[in-house]
């Protein structure tokens, strides 16, 4: 059996769910890491850490 990569928000360390509405980007400091940050962090703009490079965007 496969492992499944569950997306998980940077912000706020919730699972995003099927047809949740996220967003998922590059980190913009190293472009290494995968950003997932689930529609109510963004809506109150809370900050997100890259986990490799410790950038951290709001």
């Amino acid at each position: 059996m496969a492992k499944v990569d569950t997306p998980i928000c940077a912000s706020c360390g919730r699972i995003m769910v099927p047809r949740e509405y996220a967003v998922k980007f590059s980190c913009p400091n190293c472009s290494n890491v995968t950003i997932w940050r689930c529609e109510r962090c963004r809506q109150f703009a809370r900050p997100y850490r890259c986990s490799k490079c410790d950038f951290v965007g709001p």
